[in-house]
């Protein structure tokens, strides 16, 4: 992977919302790298240059807000001619329940305005890591449950998850996609307390 891309939306009011756990997560990644961000304009995100397991990468936020995402991954990816298929996109996802992450190639955009803007620009063949948010039981809920904060346990579960796929990571740069998801999801089943996937 040559770039790596948390979903979110900016601003202070959304910074704990559930529809920011691919924030979260990147934010999780700079820090175990050491690695800062500087907003670039140019691109309309938050950048950083990071290290991992030996291997260069770039760690990107969006500030174009959820729904226009694409427009600063196909950016960056273009001006960079980084291929959509060295792309990892991290996003939260409402059918997984909190303390889950997955990792995935490509597929559709599963109604995530963020994944389907990003598809829109680029394909659908950049990878996917998923966080799971949970579901909050009807369609007509979701846009308040994604933009809301979710409650203690859920955002421990979230961070737990969170830092497992930070653990399984150096495996993805390593070239090891296959091993870093099978590693991701067995420690996800071993979890204590996991809950069901929804």
């Amino acid at each position: 992977m040559q770039l790596i891309v948390g979903l979110g939306n900016p601003g202070a009011q959304y910074m704990r919302t559930r529809h920011n756990a691919g924030f979260w997560l990147i934010d999780a990644l700079a820090e175990a790298s050491r690695a800062s961000f500087r907003e670039d304009r140019k691109y309309q995100a938050e950048i950083a240059g990071a290290e991992i397991a030996g291997h260069a990468v770039t760690l990107l936020k969006p500030l174009t807000f959820m729904n226009h995402s694409g427009r600063a991954v196909a950016a960056y990816a273009g001006y960079f001619r980084i291929p959509v298929q060295q792309i990892l996109v991290v996003h939260d996802e409402l059918d997984l329940a909190p303390g889950t992450a997955r990792l995935k190639r490509g597929g559709g955009h599963g109604g995530h305005n963020g994944l389907r803007d990003i598809t829109a620009q680029l394909g659908a063949e950049f990878a996917r890591l998923r966080i799971g948010i949970g579901h909050p039981g009807t369609a007509a809920e979701v846009v308040n449950y994604v933009l809301g904060n979710p409650a203690p346990e859920d955002r421990k579960a979230i961070d737990e998850a969170i830092q497992r796929a930070v653990d399984v990571l150096p495996l993805v740069m390593q070239g090891h996609f296959d091993r870093a998801m099978n590693a991701l999801n067995r420690r996800a089943d071993a979890a204590p307390g996991q809950k069901a996937e929804k």
